[in-house]
């Protein structure tokens, strides 16, 4: 359970598009927005869980073409996600010092959409249920309890994290919200999240 725990804190704490929406929205909208993202990924992550216990993601990832159709989706929402940010970035950079505020636009049900499709179509963490989390499942009886717990033990990590995460970019966020330096940092992300969805494109299951 240590183990398991440790590598999944790991692969958690690992940069990736989880964390370039957290960031994105919790310094555009402050620490809720952040917090909801999370939330979002949460939920997506209750997908991989439930589909690789029905043997869902098993099957998608012995079929090449519905990998290759799910990454595609995931490329193409990660590249629009870093375009809109990028395109926010402009917009930032254009804002008055003196009366720049967390966009009152960005709603609850946005930040949950970001976080949810972010992780449900990543074909990673689908990859991470099938081959990474069978390792530490016994070898006989029944496998759903332990299953499960270890998917709960993961969950429990990732939302520990980014929830430190986020209160820690909220703390920072009277400097890091500054026009200027909120703006590169929407550029960094937007490049970030169009990185990602490049190197999503060309994975192999």
């Amino acid at each position: 359970m240590l183990t398991f725990a440790a590598a999944s804190a790991v692969l958690v704490m690992i940069p990736g598009p989880d964390q370039a929406l957290i960031t994105r929205n919790a310094l555009a909208a402050g620490r809720t927005a952040g917090l909801l993202t999370m939330l979002g990924g949460l939920l997506g992550l209750s997908v991989h869980v439930a589909a690789a216990t029905l043997g869902i993601s098993a099957v998608l990832l012995a079929s090449a073409t519905a990998f290759t159709v799910l990454k595609i989706v995931g490329a193409v929402y990660l590249v629009w996600m870093g375009i809109a940010t990028l395109r926010s970035a402009r917009q930032t950079l254009r804002e008055d010092p003196d009366t720049a505020t967390r966009d009152p636009a960005e709603r609850g049900g946005r930040h949950l959409r970001n976080g949810f499709l972010s992780n449900a179509l990543n074909p990673k963490v689908a990859l991470f249920f099938v081959t990474f989390l069978p390792q530490f499942l016994p070898s006989r009886g029944s496998v759903l309890p332990k299953a499960l717990l270890l998917s709960l033990v993961f969950a429990v990590i990732y939302v520990l994290w980014f929830s430190l995460y986020v209160l820690t970019v909220d703390h920072l966020g009277k400097w890091l919200r500054r026009p200027r330096v909120r703006a590169r940092i929407e550029q960094v992300t937007g490049v970030l999240l169009i990185g990602f969805a490049v190197r999503l494109a060309f994975q192999s299951p």
